[in-house]
């Protein structure tokens, strides 16, 4: 048997939970302009595969650090050049994220593991410490660019 077109929308309650989302959450979405909102059938919102692509896109946007704003600019994007330049602007940063939360996962790893009652003492702790400690330059100006020392090619430790 064939399912009709309005069969294979889905509620609105039905979308939230793909994503693990409260309704008012995607509500809000559609009111800010990120979402389209749905049709309605029998006064209820119905939601096609288009809008479960945006609300993967957003959901995971978020997860990337990603602002609703920013969010919108990159999805509503007039062209390829346009919506590259906006997630470039975004992608340093995130890469410098995961740097900075490998490390600290190396660090917690290290403490569950080291058998030294008070790991600050371990040589190994310190080494790992030494390896992630960023020295600011007490004269640094406040505009200096952050400078993470986990960036590719910084092997200076």
């Amino acid at each position: 048997m064939e399912r009709s077109p309005a069969s294979e929308a889905l509620t609105i309650g039905e979308l939230a939970a793909l994503f693990g989302l409260a309704t008012h959450v995607i509500r809000h979405w559609e009111a800010v302009g990120l979402v389209t909102p749905a049709a309605r059938v029998n006064g209820r919102r119905r939601y096609h595969p288009e809008h479960i692509t945006r609300i993967a896109m957003i959901v995971q946007g978020k997860e990337a650090g990603f602002g609703l704003a920013e969010l919108r600019e990159i999805l509503d994007a007039p062209d390829l050049v346009t919506r590259r330049a906006l997630v470039e602007r975004h992608h340093a940063a995130l890469e410098r994220r995961i740097a900075e939360a490998q490390a600290a996962k190396v660090m917690v790893e290290h403490i569950l593991d080291c058998p030294i009652a008070d790991f600050t003492h371990c040589r190994e702790f310190q080494r790992i410490v030494q390896r992630i400690a960023v020295p600011v330059p007490l004269l640094a100006p406040a505009d200096a660019p952050y400078q993470s020392r986990l960036e590719p090619g910084n092997d200076e430790l």
